[in-house]
């Protein structure tokens, strides 16, 4: 019994991986129930009566055409284990819902049956996994105090961001913050006080940034780093005045300050157009001397572009 294709077919239709066959040329010619029923249940494209109608190798070149970056790879990979270059091949990629996130691992790996070659290509759920891996990763990328990005992911944020807008011909603004006699504010209502004050401009500076080229991170201490990609320095200097005003707003006590009796920040602005030869360090020095200048002429303020603007700078 266990040899008849009946009982293999079961077998096969029983894993929750989904698997189809295909031959030399990409077509179809098996998939497995699960195959099936996640298509089905995800209206996808290529679900006909008979997936023997349907190419992989098609699906998956059409999908690079419409800019898919993982169909593109996995047309790459299995052309390579079909044509011999490679014994297998893995593709991890996500596959997201409306409702969910999900995640799949693809392999591909070749076997023959008589004189012909066929490809068994599954994919498997690997959504518990990378759920894991990314709730580490966003924890370790995050501040455990004002739950915004740690010094660490804005270092990597900034370079990113730099090298897209330098890709794209495009302005990348640094904003650096700093709370204004933060020590008195400890002094006078203790410390327990003053990290509820720093939780309090962190939620402020998440308001503030919303795009996917947009970072708030504590940059240290009672010190703030906000990226803002594709950003004039125009653009950066309307934000900062707003976000130094929303400061100003939440009315924290700090009695002791020479400046206001509340929670005030000075703000230091950058701005560059970045190119092959753009380094990030040179902005964050720009946007440290503004905050410093910001400081020095009086605090609860915003030194900008309009101000001083250093040479190779806007």
């Amino acid at each position: 019994m266990i040899e008849t294709y009946d009982f293999l077919s079961r077998v096969i239709d029983a894993i929750t991986e989904h698997i189809v066959v295909i031959d030399a040329q990409g077509a179809i010619v098996y998939a497995n129930r699960s195959w099936d029923a996640f298509a089905r249940e995800n209206n996808c494209l290529i679900l006909g009566d008979d997936w023997r109608q349907v190419n992989y190798l098609t699906v998956c070149d059409e999908s690079a055409m419409m800019g898919d970056q993982f169909g593109h790879l996995a047309a790459i990979g299995i052309r390579h284990v079909i044509s011999g270059a490679r014994d297998l091949f893995y593709l991890e990629y996500p596959c997201h819902s409306p409702q969910m996130k999900r995640w799949f691992m693809m392999r591909v790996t070749p076997f023959t049956a008589g004189e012909t070659s066929y490809f068994v290509v599954s994919h498997q759920n690997i959504t518990e996994r990378k759920l894991a891996e990314e709730q580490v990763l966003n924890t370790s990328r995050l501040d455990g105090l004002t739950g915004i990005a740690n010094r660490r992911y804005f270092d990597e944020f900034l370079e990113q961001e730099g090298k897209r807008c330098a890709r794209l011909n495009l302005p990348i603004s640094l904003i650096l913050l700093d709370i204004d006699h933060f020590k008195l504010l400890n002094d006078t209502y203790g410390h327990l006080a003053g990290d509820e004050c720093l939780k309090s401009l962190g939620t402020v500076l998440q308001r503030f940034t919303n795009r996917p080229g947009d970072l708030c991170a504590r940059y240290g201490g009672e010190e703030f780093a906000v990226v803002y990609g594709n950003t004039t320095g125009r653009q950066a200097r309307y934000l900062a005045d707003k976000i130094i005003e929303a400061i100003r707003e939440l009315s924290i006590p700090n009695e002791a300050s020479p400046t206001l009796p509340i929670m005030t920040a000075s703000i230091g602005v950058a701005t560059a157009y970045p190119d092959a030869r753009f380094q990030q360090k040179t902005l964050i020095e720009t946007a440290d001397q503004r905050l410093y200048l910001a400081k020095h002429q009086g605090r609860n303020q915003v030194i900008g572009e309009e101000d001083v603007v250093p040479i190779g700078l806007a």
